[in-house]
């Protein structure tokens, strides 16, 4: 589904973010990108999502080659690839059930569409009865499933969480990977960077390490039964 092929950045200082990664990630995974701070797990997700394009390699998604695309093609590129971040994104001044129909209304959704939508995905990751708060009134475990909800409104085939958890405190966090995973088990791929070892040694997923650039380790940890 995503390929990386022989895959490097270097940055015009000299940084080099990526170096020669190759990896697959197939339909339907769960996927850990590990790494200390500078080893290029925030380079990979702009390059997956064509906010940056590679040094030399190419990036694929499914058939399509996402360095050559031309840039009309990019926001369909970006409704199939869900993304959240770490400080939410979230539009200050729009309510809980206006950041979710935000990007449908862009795609050009009719106004009963988006209706419908914006109260199943308020469902599934409980911010029911929250539609009408706007985000500063919504704790950080809120604001972190609100930016989900968001993310995944458009039905994406990928959801890219970069370090998802790094501003929500412990029962939060636990909240917040139980829906990643709820997700995931609806169908969606999801691929997150993490630096909490506990979340990645209890959900027992596939976890690339990324070390100054290069795959060091790329494994799935056996299941005790």
């Amino acid at each position: 589904m995503i390929s990386f092929v022989n895959t490097s950045k270097i940055y015009p200082d000299g940084t080099v973010a990526l170096d020669n990664v190759s990896l697959d990630i197939e339909e339907g995974e769960f996927v850990f990108i590990v790494g200390h701070s500078g080893a290029g797990k925030s380079t990979l997700f702009k390059l997956l999502i064509r906010q940056e394009l590679p040094t030399s390699g190419e990036v694929y998604f499914g058939d399509t080659i996402i360095t050559k695309m031309k840039d009309k093609d990019l926001p369909k590129l970006r409704r199939e690839i869900g993304v959240v971040f770490q400080d939410f994104k979230l539009l200050p001044t729009l309510s809980v059930e206006e950041n979710i129909a935000f990007p449908l209304q862009v795609i050009g959704m009719d106004k009963k569409q988006i209706a419908d939508i914006v109260e199943e995905v308020l469902n599934l990751v409980g911010l029911h009865g929250k539609e009408k708060s706007f985000p500063k009134h919504l704790s950080g475990g809120e604001k972190q499933k609100l930016a989900i909800a968001r993310a995944i409104s458009t039905e994406p085939k990928i959801l890219v969480a970069d370090e998802p958890t790094g501003n929500i405190d412990y029962e939060a966090t636990w909240i917040v990977i139980d829906l990643l995973r709820k997700i995931n088990e609806l169908g969606t791929t999801v691929i997150m960077t993490t630096h909490d070892p506990e979340i990645v040694k209890k959900l027992k997923k596939r976890t690339i390490l990324l070390e100054n650039g290069r795959v060091t380790r790329d494994e799935v940890p056996r299941r005790i039964h």
